[in-house]
C-alpha cells in the first residue's frame, strides 16, 4: 500500500476496509465527550457489546436453576470448556483437543512448567529472552529454585547485540545450540511485550528440539495479534491470556496449548485437579487420577463461568472476522502508523521506533523510545484523548487493533503526537 499523510486518505482506507463494521460491535471509551483514540488493545481490549447479554444468560441460569445449571442451562457448565475447542484452536493453529480455556496465564504457565521442565543434573538450564515480562521471569526463577538450582546459573537470557534493540533469530539459534548439552527448556514470549518484536517461533522450536530441549511460549501478546500454527510448528506447549487483543475483560480467563504428542500421554508429570479427571467418572469421587484426553487433562477446578462467558462472546466476534483478514488489516494499519510517525521527521536521538520495521517481525504494536520528556509527552497525549500505555523507563506503546481501530484513528493520533511534541519540547 502507498500511504498518504492526509485525513482524506485515511477515510478512504476506512471506506474500503472489509472489517470496518466490527468497530460497531465494541464500546469506545469517551474522553472529553467524544470517542477516545484507543490504542491500548495490547494491554486491555475493548468491551464487546455482546458481553453483557452473555453474562446475563449465565446469571439467569444460576438464578433460575441453581446447581442444575451445570447440566440443564442454555450452555451447561459441566462441559462449558468444550464451547471453545474449535474456535480457540483456529485462533492459534491447533487441533481442538490441544487447547483448553482455564485459570489465568501465570497459573497455566506454572502448570506447564511442572510438566515440561523436568531438570536433571545434566540438563537443567532454561533459555529465555532478556527483559521478558515479569510474570515469566518470576515463574522461571521460582520453578528453578523449587528444583534446587540457582536462577543465575540455570537461566540463560538472550540479549540483542550491542547497539541493537531486537534479537536476531540466528543469534538465538546459536545460543540454543551452544548450550545443547545442558539445556532442558526454551521458554520465550511469542511477542516481546516491550519492543513488540515477533519471534520466529517455528525456527526457535526447531532449534530447541535439535538441542534436545522442550520448547514453550507465552503468547499473551501474540494470540489474536499474529497468525500462529502451534500444531504444525510442533511447539510443546503455550499459554496466553484473553484480555489483551482477545477483548475478554480485565483479568479474564487464560488458555493453554499442549501438543497432541504430549496431551494424550497420561504418564506425563502434572499437577492434577478433579476437573481434569475423566469426566465420565468424575462424580464417582474415587482415588486415582485419570486425566481427560488432550489439554483438558490439565484442568484443576470447575470452570469460572462468568469470565469464560465474556471470552466466549469476544471469541465469537474474533472467529467471525478471521485471523487472516485481521492480520492483513493489522499490517496495513501498523504500516500507516509507522509512515506517519516517520513523516514527522523527528531525529532518532529524540524519538526512536524500537519495534522491527519488517512487518513479519511485528504485530499491531509500535514501541516508541522517547529520549527526552517522555513522561510529559505521554501525559499530554492522554489529556488530548489518546489512550495508550507507558512502560518504564521511557517507552510509549502504540497498538492499533484491527477489530476496532481505524485508519482515521491512526491519522488523528499522529496529528496529536505532532502537536504534543511541539508543546513538551518547545
Amino acid at each position: 500500500m502507498t500511504y498518504e499523510n492526509s485525513l482524506v486518505f485515511a477515510r478512504a482506507c476506512d471506506q474500503n476496509d472489509t472489517l470496518r463494521t466490527f468497530r460497531d460491535q465494541f464500546y469506545i471509551p469517551q474522553v472529553n465527550g467524544k470517542d477516545a483514540i484507543y490504542l491500548c488493545g495490547n494491554s486491555l481490549g475493548l468491551q464487546p457489546r455482546t458481553v453483557r447479554a452473555a453474562l446475563e444468560q449465565e446469571l439467569l441460569d444460576w438464578q433460575n436453576l441453581g446447581v442444575e445449571g451445570h447440566f440443564h442451562g442454555q450452555n451447561p457448565w459441566f462441559k462449558y470448556h468444550e464451547l471453545f475447542s474449535e474456535k480457540e484452536a483456529r485462533l492459534v493453529g491447533a487441533k481442538p483437543g490441544e487447547v483448553i480455556v482455564m485459570n489465568n496465564l501465570t497459573t497455566n504457565l506454572h502448570l506447564m512448567l511442572v510438566s515440561f521442565y523436568q531438570p536433571t543434573p545434566q540438563r537443567y538450564r532454561i533459555i529465555t529472552e532478556f527483559g521478558a515480562f515479569p510474570s515469566d521471569q518470576y515463574a522461571l526463577e521460582t520453578q528453578v529454585k523449587f528444583h534446587g538450582y540457582s536462577p543465575d546459573e540455570a537461566i540463560i537470557e538472550l540479549k540483542p547485540r550491542p547497539g541493537e534493540c531486537n534479537l536476531r533469530t540466528a543469534d538465538m539459534e546459536a545460543v540454543i545450540a551452544a548450550n545443547a548439552d545442558s539445556l532442558a527448556l526454551v521458554l520465550l514470549g511469542g511477542v516481546n511485550y516491550y519492543t513488540g518484536q515477533v519471534f520466529d517461533l517455528a525456527a526457535i522450536t526447531k532449534a530447541g528440539h535439535a538441542a534436545g530441549a522442550r520448547v514453550g511460549f507465552d503468547l499473551a501478546h501474540a494470540a489474536g495479534n499474529v497468525v500462529l500454527q502451534l500444531h504444525d510448528w510442533e511447539i510443546d506447549f503455550a499459554v496466553w491470556c484473553t484480555y489483551k487483543y482477545l477483548n475478554s475483560g480485565p483479568g479474564g480467563v487464560g488458555a493453554a496449548f499442549v501438543h497432541e504428542k504430549h496431551a494424550n500421554n497420561p504418564e506425563l508429570p502434572r499437577f492434577a485437579g478433579w476437573w481434569g479427571h475423566n469426566q465420565e467418572e468424575r462424580f464417582q469421587m474415587k482415588k486415582g487420577f485419570l486425566p481427560m484426553v488432550g489439554a483438558a487433562g490439565w484442568q484443576l477446578s470447575n470452570s469460572a463461568i462468568l469470565t469464560m462467558a465474556a471470552h466466549k462472546a469476544a471469541l465469537d466476534i474474533f472467529d467471525e472476522a478471521g485471523m487472516p483478514a485481521l492480520r492483513h488489516k493489522s499490517e496495513q494499519l501498523t504500516g500507516y502508523l509507522e509512515y506517519l510517525i516517520r513523516d514527522l521527521h523527528l531525529p532518532e536521538t529524540s524519538l526512536q521506533i524500537i519495534t522491527p520495521a519488517d512487518p513479519t517481525a511485528r504485530g499491531c504494536q509500535l514501541s516508541l523510545l522517547i529520549h527526552q520528556n517522555g513522561r510529559a509527552l505521554f501525559e499530554n497525549l492522554t489529556a488530548a484523548g489518546v489512550i495508550l500505555d507507558w512502560r518504564e523507563p521511557n517507552v510509549i506503546r502504540v497498538a492499533p487493533a484491527p477489530l476496532y481501530n481505524s485508519f482515521e484513528d491512526v491519522f488523528c493520533f499522529a496529528e496529536i503526537l505532532r502537536k504534543s511534541w511541539e508543546v513538551v519540547n518547545k
